[in-house]
């Protein structure tokens, strides 16, 4: 169970329950040599305690990637697909526990 950082972070309203989203600014070591593709964080706003955070696999490279391949930015009606989509495959963002894998990256590569 680990919050997210404020800095840096968006929020959106997803069917009346406020989350906080962020993608790494900085590209991990293998974000930024494409060999895995970007992620991003999610967690309901939750004024007691943090519940588990939603990883979601995107399929595309990180922006800041060291190769210079082109990357679609990630916009809110992405984040908010996702979290639906997690929603519906069981992701509680209010209990604690592990982080939530969702990965997405098949529906973005298959997009010209």
């Amino acid at each position: 169970m680990m919050a997210l950082n404020k800095k840096g972070s968006r929020r959106i309203t997803v069917d009346g329950i406020e989350y906080r989203w962020r993608i790494r600014r900085k590209p991990s070591y293998m974000q930024g040599l494409c060999w895995t593709p970007m992620t991003y964080a999610v967690e309901a706003i939750n004024a007691d305690q943090p519940g588990t955070v939603l990883n979601v696999t995107n399929g595309q490279a990180h922006s800041s990637n060291w190769l210079g391949l082109e990357a679609e930015s990630i916009r809110p009606a992405h984040v908010a697909a996702s979290i639906r989509e997690a929603r519906s495959q069981g992701w509680d963002p209010i209990l604690a526990g592990s982080p939530f894998q969702l990965d997405r990256s098949a529906e973005r590569t298959a997009q010209p």
